[in-house]
């Protein structure tokens, strides 16, 4: 059914229903019934026009003709739920309204619910309509004036979205998912009870998690709590709340219905550096060096899964290396023959916001992965934002890759074709880990598999980023959170005025708190007494472990005269694109020496987001269609007379935007690498969802990818959520989206043979 047609269709059926309950005298349930039914004609019949002008130029957003997703085509996808779940209980009202049998409080509330939902998501609407108006043709994420991001956080903060918690929880997603999201809702309100009682040191059980009581019976109080849930509460409780995958009832109920592996063990590889062969010339060397950012020199953590025992998982060199996890480790078990090294390997990255979850938590589906694929898997355990924010991830995960790469034979595997694999957060840290790959020459994966990966981390606005409103598992203000976290922010609004008593650990989180805050106002004078000064320069093949925590890349990739595969050319880029001296700094100031992760990318101006000149024409067409006047005012202006979306009573009235330098730099929003840096990429292959708040990430990324003549495949799941990968076994939808995950990693690791 055609958009106009269903909303048509509904009109008729809500007038009908609006007379009949007007006629039954004056009773408060008929007025309320008769009034829902109002309700719902006035913003089915506002609400059409700016859906069909919104999808009549969607189009124009889309990768290519066969891959038919962009954010404007999901809030027009989401819209349309939300009427045909009406249109359905309008139909079933008018039907069954003179039964005796004919529940009315409950329907009226389910009315009320749906209607609340349909007015917010009028709003979103009108909010998208108005970017398109306001952004540069082209593009979905809004580049330009930091006022209209900051009215749009404001407008985001003080919309009521409990609607969308309660009875309509997941109305979206394909049916399958909701039982999982409404207890997932009961445990988060039920956790966060938990939190607010014994805020240090959680102690949570399975049983008293999902058990909400008067949470589970009562939809609209769950919704309230929810909302007032994501609100307030920081991003230490969603890292607590996100964990709970890990606690040993949950983890062991979901170990014993994935597949069985031969090989599972966390293993702690050594902060030593070691030397990698240049692809350009494998005789010569670069020295990889350990993770040195914030903490200092520190071992990485990585799991190795294995579907078969293969040639040299038992060597006494990779048992050295294991650790211990308790009564739940898997150890191996004797076998009389060994199989022989797989040619492939899969290096994983997981996701969890860059601030949550392991390994642990992304076993069940990759345990999967290794049987399916027949390759072993290497997944990487990266510390964790706030205390280990950006680049400390990007240094563990390269340092993890390139020793995966360096001693595959330790792994089960030859190394001929290798994948790098993750999701979310894992995406994002799989496209920064090859880019830095491609900077210091070494062999770069032979592809990447990347699901729903976060490819833009500054704060801004776009059509899928407004499905936020809505979504359960990725509200905006996590998100904002998370991203504050990784920069480094998160940690000044947690500062404890007893840290000292912490020892060296909280001295080093308090300096790590005002460095950052340094690099925000750009206090270089504050800066020269942590940051090593551009004229110490350090031989490549002698970088000491001990070296200045800061100092974190390699000098052969970023201070080589003419390196390879651009080296040069991207450390000019880094050198001159971001200055974070102070206006006040004298000009014969040392130039301060950061590694690529430290500095932020320059101009955004100069980032080529419009691809193709046919599209742009046609685009600047559609935005001029609309008035200037909606071009100039804020983004209340772009309701008409006599709307009112329904306010929040919970939580802070307004989410300043997180702008620091540091969510500019290439190296962490990807989105923003300039075209010689993308160019570097091996082929790319992205699954996303249509229902993503970061669908836009993913579509703009490969747009990128595909102008530049890169190969790149982009897939998109409809009806499921983000994170669909930890829910793969959940229904027969999720388990269809894994494996097409499982078919790209596939390509990569056994590409088509040329035509006979």
């Amino acid at each position: 059914m055609d958009l106009r047609t269903m909303t048509q269709s509904l009109v008729t059926l809500a007038e009908d229903n609006m007379a009949f309950f007007s006629s039954q005298g004056p009773g408060e349930t008929a007025r309320r019934l008769s009034g829902v039914f109002a309700g719902v004609r006035e913003q089915a019949l506002g609400l059409e026009p700016t859906l069909g002008r919104l999808l009549s130029v969607a189009h124009l957003f889309d990768l290519d003709a066969e891959t038919p997703a962009n954010g404007y085509r999901s809030l027009v996808h989401t819209a349309r739920c939300c009427l045909g779940h009406l249109l359905h209980k309008s139909r079933y009202v008018a039907s069954n309204r003179r039964s005796i049998f004919f529940r009315t409080s409950h329907n009226l509330a389910e009315l009320e619910a749906y209607l609340a939902a349909l007015t917010q998501l009028r709003a979103l609407a009108y909010y998208a309509q108005h970017l398109l108006a306001t952004n540069q043709p082209g593009r979905l994420f809004f580049e330009g004036d930091e006022r209209f991001i900051a009215d749009f956080l404001h407008e985001y903060v003080t919309l009521h979205k409990g609607c969308f918690y309660g009875r309509c929880l997941g109305f979206q997603f394909t049916p399958a998912i909701r039982p999982f999201l409404q207890t997932i809702s009961i445990g988060l309100v039920s956790f966060g009870e938990h939190y607010k009682r014994n805020e240090t040191g959680l102690s949570v059980t399975a049983s008293s998690l999902f058990t909400g009581g008067r949470f589970a019976i009562d939809p609209e109080l769950r919704g309230a709590e929810f909302e007032r849930i994501v609100q307030n509460l920081d991003v230490h409780f969603w890292k607590a709340f996100w964990n709970i995958t890990e606690i040993q009832v949950l983890s062991s109920l979901a170990n014993m219905a994935s597949a069985t592996v031969r090989v599972s063990r966390l293993l702690s590889l050594p902060p030593t550096a070691f030397e990698m062969p240049l692809t350009a010339d494998p005789k010569v060397t670069v020295t990889i060096s350990p993770p040195l950012a914030h903490t200092g020199p520190g071992p990485v953590l990585v799991r190795l899964i294995s579907y078969d025992l293969r040639e040299g998982q038992d060597s006494e060199e990779l048992s050295r290396l294991v650790r211990s996890e308790g009564p739940r480790s898997l150890e191996l078990r004797s076998r009389p023959q060994q199989a022989p090294r797989s040619r492939c390997l899969v290096v994983h990255i997981h996701g969890g916001g860059f601030v949550a979850q392991t390994s642990k938590s992304h076993e069940p589906y990759l345990k999967s992965w290794a049987q399916e694929l027949g390759a072993p898997i290497l997944s990487i355990d990266y510390s964790l934002a706030p205390e280990a924010p950006f680049p400390r991830a990007l240094e563990e995960c390269f340092y993890a890759y390139c020793w995966a790469v360096k001693h595959c034979a330790l792994l089960g595997s030859t190394g001929e074709r290798i994948c790098l694999a993750g999701d979310s957060a894992g995406g994002n840290l799989c496209f920064t880990v090859s880019l830095r790959a491609a900077a210091y020459g070494v062999r770069l994966p032979d592809g990447i598999m990347a699901a729903y990966p976060a490819t833009m981390l500054q704060a801004t606005a776009s059509p899928s980023r407004l499905l936020s409103l809505m979504d359960p598992l990725l509200p905006l203000s996590i998100l904002s959170k998370c991203v504050s976290a990784y920069a480094g922010g998160e940690t000044e609004d947690h500062s404890d005025s007893g840290q000292k008593a912490l020892g060296m650990m909280g001295l080093v989180q308090r300096d790590t708190a005002l460095l950052f805050r340094d690099l925000r106002l750009g206090a270089s004078s504050w800066l020269n007494s942590f940051l090593e000064l551009s004229g110490h320069k350090s031989h490549p093949n002698s970088v000491p472990i001990a070296e200045p925590m800061r100092c974190s890349v390699s000098e052969t990739a970023l201070a080589q005269p003419e390196g390879p595969l651009g080296t040069d050319s991207l450390k000019a880029l880094m050198l001159h694109d971001l200055s974070l001296r102070g206006s006040s700094e004298t000009p014969d100031t040392p130039e301060l020496s950061l590694s690529a992760e430290a500095r932020g990318h320059s101009t955004p101006s100069a980032i080529n987001f419009l691809l193709r000149p046919e599209v742009a024409s046609e685009e600047s067409e559609a935005g001029a269609e609309l008035s200037t006047k909606d071009r100039v005012q804020g983004v209340c202006a772009a309701f008409p007379e006599g709307f009112h979306p329904r306010r929040s009573s919970h939580g802070a009235k307004r989410m300043t935007p997180y702008s620091s330098p540091i969510v500019k730099n290439p190296f962490m929003s990807p989105l923003l690498a300039p075209d010689s840096m993308l160019q570097t990429l091996p082929p790319v292959h992205i699954v996303a969802c249509a229902l993503d708040p970061m669908l836009d990430d993913s579509v703009m990324f490969a747009r990128r990818l595909r102008s530049l003549g890169q190969p790149v495949t982009l897939r998109v799941v409809e009806d499921l959520p983000h994170g669909f990968l930890s829910l793969a076994a959940l229904c027969h939808e999720t388990r269809q989206a894994a494996a097409l995950c499982v078919e790209h990693i596939r390509l990569v690791l056994n590409p088509p043979g040329p035509p006979v």
